[in-house]
């Protein structure tokens, strides 16, 4: 993955990134109009071009114009992305798609911002205007208001469009992100790390043009949409997964505990074993969500996806292997002993028929108890996996 081009890197300020995917019906024009910003806003500045394997001719076009050819091997709009940004020799980074679709007579703006003290500054082209056959209705009234939505509800992020293509930074701020994914989600990954690591960002309003392909784009709504949402949820499990599963966890283990002690009669209903039973399924479902979201944490955070959580960690080094064997031996001996409890019982009825409001209320507690307990035997041992700090040398 070698630069080629003719540009030095000597007295750069600005690197403008277009990553690339056969656009030679748009690239020569993105080129020249991001030059001529660069020259309007009396930047100093570059046009590098990260191709991933064209076979178009866009390679020759972005040399013929003067830009800094990248080969990328790797698939991806991540992977894409990340290697023509290691190669910028810029201290400031444009970012913006080579289809003609983003409008880079904005760059000055953009890098204005930046030379005012932000580290991101996104695009919004729900403020900017998205002009006739821009963007498809899905994407325009649904997938990215809804996921631009739950970006800002999970991690308060200050962008109205999360996945706006043309956005800036700096290289310093670029490196503290230290992104990881090679799809798509890449534009995701970028400004919820901004926010959870305390960047300074703002959001310009910028407009998007109906593309100049004559294919279909790469982008694949529900797939894409799908992987950012993925994504996100990676990110923010505690709001999703963790304390919806301790209140579920708590109104099955309270009403269950009411019920084992006898009917509850609510006027003319009746709750008996039969809601005992959901109960049981509350309290287990509740323990799996809340225990996705403990793992989900510990992943993203030992693989670098996402930031320390001095609070979360110090929790963790509470919980050792020996601790959750401990609590879930002490459950699944429980169960069994209900479990026995409910098998001596039917020994004294002569292993004959048994009443079903009796019995019950002895084999769906102690089952519930055994699924625990194995539930927190098997987690335990995955979290010390996790845990693990494993050497590569």
């Amino acid at each position: 993955m070698t630069p080629t081009g003719s540009a030095s890197a000597a007295a750069i300020e600005v690197s403008v990134v277009m990553p690339c995917l056969n656009e030679a019906r748009t690239l020569a024009t993105c080129i020249r109009e991001a030059k001529t910003a660069l020259a309007q806003a009396g930047l100093s500045g570059e046009v590098v071009v990260a191709d991933n394997g064209s076979t178009d001719g866009s390679p020759a076009i972005a040399l013929a114009e003067g830009a800094r050819l990248v080969p990328v091997s790797r698939c991806g709009y991540g992977h894409t992305l990340q290697a023509g940004i290691a190669a910028a020799h810029g201290c400031y980074v444009v970012m913006g798609d080579a289809d003609g679709s983003y409008d880079f007579g904005d760059i000055g703006r953009f890098v204005a911002e930046l030379q005012q003290g932000y580290d991101l500054v996104m695009g919004n082209r729900f403020r900017g205007g998205i002009r006739p056959g821009a963007m498809p209705w899905k994407n325009r009234y649904l997938g990215n208001p809804l996921l631009s939505a739950i970006g800002r509800l999970l991690f308060r992020c200050p962008s109205g469009d999360f996945h706006c293509g043309l956005r800036a930074f700096r290289q310093t701020a670029y490196a503290t992100m230290a992104l990881r994914t090679g799809g798509m989600e890449f534009a995701s990954e970028m400004i919820i790390r901004a926010t959870l690591l305390g960047l300074r960002i703002v959001e310009i309003p910028t407009t998007l043009r109906p593309d100049g392909r004559d294919r279909p784009p790469h982008l694949r709504p529900w797939r894409d949409g799908w992987r950012h949402l993925r994504f996100m949820l990676l990110f923010s499990p505690r709001w999703l997964f963790f304390y919806p599963g301790l209140t579920l966890m708590a109104a099955g283990g309270l009403l269950g505990a009411r019920l084992l002690a006898g009917p509850l009669h609510l006027g003319a209903i009746t709750l008996d074993v039969h809601t005992l039973f959901f109960c049981a399924c509350a309290v287990l479902i509740g323990f799996q969500s809340a225990l996705f979201a403990v793992l989900t944490k510990v992943y993203a955070t030992e693989s670098g996806l996402a930031p320390p959580d001095p609070v979360f960690d110090a929790g963790m080094k509470r919980i050792t292997l020996e601790t959750g064997l401990f609590v879930g031996v002490g459950l699944v001996l429980a169960g069994l002993g209900l479990s026995l409890a409910s098998l001596w019982h039917w020994h004294r009825q002569g292993f004959g028929a048994l009443a079903p409001t009796v019995v019950l209320r002895w084999v769906i507690p102690g089952g519930t108890l055994l699924a625990l307990g194995c539930q927190v035997v098997l987690s335990s041992f995955f979290l010390s996996v996790l845990g693990l700090n494993l050497s590569h040398e």
